[in-house]
């Protein structure tokens, strides 16, 4: 079988996209609030047979700025944040084959509640579900769960290998065949089949047993998107999908390769891992119609997206430093997320950049942030063939500039030209989310033979 693109729709549980100007497109429907919004979106998916509808996932609104609330709210910078896994299930209950993911926390969580949630959407999708593991950000997270301040960087990542140490062991608890259902005999599951975790770590006590028993798919997907090398390294042990930011080629190439390497250093199968860099598709009939779609959704950013969403993530206020004015030593070390301090650093050519450098490097809250596919369905196949082949991706993660017309434009125009080249399916491949990408079911005896030999 050729190899194929794996393509996965980036939505969020709120009044807008990824791209917080999304909603003040002229074409954008706000009805967010209800499940027909949601449930349009995933019918529309699934007749393009996208493989992975993915909710990113915060657990607080951006009030970092200003130190106050008022310009998230006021201009409405994702502003909303609603549970995305009660969405993600209204979702479901609308499609047959669509793969299903979300967000949850390894920071402010407990991981016997993760490991619970999710299998149990597992089982009431039939093995479509996904998990997209995150180290939570900044201080309002942090407060909105009682906590003073927020972990240092490599702490989270320490507590979330620890976290999904945890949520494995539970999930393999039941072995694949413990359940026996036998009425006549009144035998419903094999004991010995069923394990205790028993586990007691620096961060976590669980004993167990877990009480959901496993899917179809084995266990949810696992999701990652670590940028730093402390998070690099968190995704290479855990992950079997990547998201990532590559804003050229080349660079794409090498780090794709990187990773991939950094995937087998782990002991693991690179090409059981997926790759997948974000980008936006504004695709048209004709390059004069996408360059005029385009022009639609530049206008649609304001100056505030990118300070309010920047203090988001670097968990700083952006509104208290001069704009001009390098950031010292200490303030970068203390940014929340390394990975994206990392690449200003880089693409400024400045060990100390400054607020204009963040905005204008990291095009946050634009579409500069990511990579633009821009054109008529061939010019823009022609483009992710490029990246897909070179190699430096999998696939590709597609942000939404306005909704739900984006993915409208997408399932209409790219997928059959896509799909004409070779590149994409024509249907699934299966009813799991692991048979739609290609990867394999685990099986709960490997798991404890692991176990048992690390030990």
């Amino acid at each position: 079988m050729n190899r194929m693109m794996t393509l996965v729709a980036f939505l969020q549980a709120q009044n807008c996209s990824n791209l917080p100007g999304s909603w003040r497109h002229p074409s954008t429907m706000l009805d967010f609030t209800t499940p027909e919004y949601y449930q349009r979106i995933a019918r529309t998916l699934e007749d393009g047979k996208i493989q992975l509808a993915f909710f990113d996932d915060r657990l607080a609104l951006p009030d970092l700025y200003t130190g106050h609330h008022a310009d998230a709210v006021g201009a409405g910078v994702r502003a909303v944040k609603m549970d995305p896994s009660t969405i993600l299930m209204t979702m479901g209950m609308e499609t047959q084959k669509l793969g299903l993911g979300t967000t949850y926390s390894t920071t402010y969580y407990e991981p016997y509640h993760v490991a619970r949630v999710f299998a149990t959407m597992d089982l009431m999708l039939k093995g479509r579900v996904a998990w997209n593991i995150v180290t939570s950000l900044n201080s309002a997270e942090a407060l909105n769960f009682g906590h003073a301040e927020h972990m240092e960087h490599d702490a989270r990542y320490d507590r979330a290998d620890e976290f999904m140490n945890v949520v494995m062991g539970h999930w393999n608890t039941w072995e694949d065949d413990a359940l026996i259902l036998d009425k006549t005999n009144n035998r419903f599951a094999d004991p010995a089949k069923v394990h205790r975790l028993d586990h007691a770590g620096r961060y976590f006590k669980s004993r167990g047993p877990f009480s959901v028993p496993r899917s179809t798919q084995g266990h949810p997907v696992l999701i990652q998107a670590g940028q730093s090398g402390r998070g690099q390294a968190f995704a290479a042990q855990w992950a079997e999908l990547i998201f990532v930011i590559y804003h050229d080629l080349a660079a794409g190439r090498q780090q794709y390769a990187a990773f991939k390497q950094a995937v087998a250093a782990a002991g693991r199968d690179p090409a059981q891992v997926q790759v997948a860099p974000a980008c936006y598709v504004i695709v048209a009939e004709s390059e004069d119609a996408a360059q005029a779609k385009r022009a639609v959704i530049e206008a649609s950013a304001k100056p505030v997206d990118a300070l309010v969403l920047i203090s988001e993530v670097l968990n700083y206020d952006f509104g208290a430093k001069g704009y001009d004015e390098p950031f010292s030593d200490e303030e970068l070390a203390a940014f929340s997320w390394h990975g994206f301090r990392e690449r200003v650093v880089k693409h400024s050519g400045k060990k100390n950049p400054t607020v204009r450098d963040f905005v204008e490097v990291s095009g946050r809250g634009t579409i500069a942030e990511h990579k633009v596919f821009c054109g008529t369905p061939k010019s823009v196949a022609d483009q992710m063939e490029e990246w897909f082949m070179a190699p430096a991706c999998d696939g590709f993660v597609l942000a939404a500039t306005h909704m739900p017309g984006s993915y409208e434009d997408v399932v209409r125009l790219l997928v059959p030209e896509l799909q004409r080249r070779g590149l994409f399916q024509t249907d699934y491949r299966g009813t799991t989310l692991r048979e739609n990408l290609g990867l394999p079911i685990p099986h709960a005896t490997d798991w404890h033979t692991a176990r048992r030999a690390a030990e």
